[in-house]
C-alpha cells in the first residue's frame, strides 16, 4: 500500500468512485467525501493531499480551504472544478491551493498532477534551519514561526520562502519560479506566483521586507544585517 493517502472529496458519487478507483490501481490508498462539512469531520493528519471540488451544495471547496489554511492546516490542495477562468485559478490559490484541475480532466492528468505536488518536497539532505532575527525556518519540519509563534504557510507559500532562503544570493525570474516549482502544470501564469508571494509577505509581517522585488528581474532574499 501507498504511503500517500488521499481524500477525494465531491458533490457527484460517480466521480468520487471512478477517482478513487483509478487511484487505488496506482497505489494510493484513498477515502471519498460528498460534502466540504462530511471531509472536514474525515480529516486527519495522516492525508498527504485533498482532491477538492469548489462547486458544491453547502460549504463551497474555496471555502473549505480558506478554512484549512486559517486554522493552520496546509495539507496540499488539488481544486478540482468547472470554472476555468483565470480569475478562478487564482482564487483557488489566493485561498491556499496547490493546484487547479479543470473538468473535463482525464483521470492520467490528475495522477501527473498529485505526483508533481507530492514530489515539491524539499530535498532532505538539505534539511536544516534558518534565522533572522525572530524569523526562524525548519527546512526538516517545513515551518515557519516570528516571535516562536507559527505563521502557518502553504505548502508553496514554504516553497517560494525555502526557494529564495537556499539561494540567497540569486534573483529569481517568475518564469524561472514557475519552472522550479510549477514545472508540470502549464498554465501557470507571472500573476499565480505574484499571488503566492503576496500572501506569503503578509503572513511574514514585520519581515516582509526580506522577500525583495528587483523591478525587472525578479524575486531575491534580503536581509539588511
Amino acid at each position: 500500500m501507498s504511503k500517500f493517502k488521499i481524500l477525494i472529496v465531491d458533490d457527484e458519487p460517480d466521480i468520487c468512485e471512478i477517482l478513487s478507483f483509478y487511484l487505488d490501481s496506482e497505489g494510493y490508498e484513498t477515502i471519498t467525501a460528498n460534502s466540504a462539512e462530511d471531509a472536514i469531520d474525515m480529516l486527519s493528519p495522516e492525508f498527504s493531499i485533498i482532491l477538492l471540488d469548489v462547486m458544491m451544495k453547502g460549504l463551497s471547496g474555496y471555502k473549505m480551504a480558506e478554512g484549512l489554511r486559517k486554522a493552520g492546516n496546509n495539507i496540499p490542495i488539488i481544486f478540482l472544478t468547472a470554472k476555468d477562468t483565470e480569475n478562478d485559478m487564482l482564487t483557488g490559490f489566493s485561498v491556499g491551493g496547490d493546484d487547479y484541475i479543470s473538468k473535463p480532466f482525464s483521470l492520467k492528468e490528475v495522477s501527473a498532477r498529485i505526483k508533481a505536488v507530492l514530489k515539491r518536497q524539499p530535498d532532505k539532505s538539505q534539511s536544516d534551519t534558518f534565522k533572522y532575527k525572530n524569523l526562524y525556518v525548519n527546512f526538516n519540519n517545513k515551518e515557519a514561526s516570528i516571535n516562536n509563534e507559527d505563521i502557518g504557510l502553504t505548502k508553496t507559500e514554504f516553497e517560494i520562502l525555502e526557494l529564495l532562503i537556499r539561494h540567497k544570493d540569486k534573483i529569481f525570474s517568475r518564469e524561472e519560479i514557475i519552472g522550479t516549482l510549477w514545472k508540470e502544470t502549464p498554465y501557470i501564469t507571472d500573476r499565480t506566483v505574484d499571488v503566492h508571494i503576496t500572501r506569503l509577505r503578509k503572513k511574514l509581517g514585520e519581515y516582509s521586507g526580506v522577500i525583495a522585488n528587483r523591478s525587472g528581474y525578479g524575486y531575491r532574499l534580503f536581509l539588511d544585517d
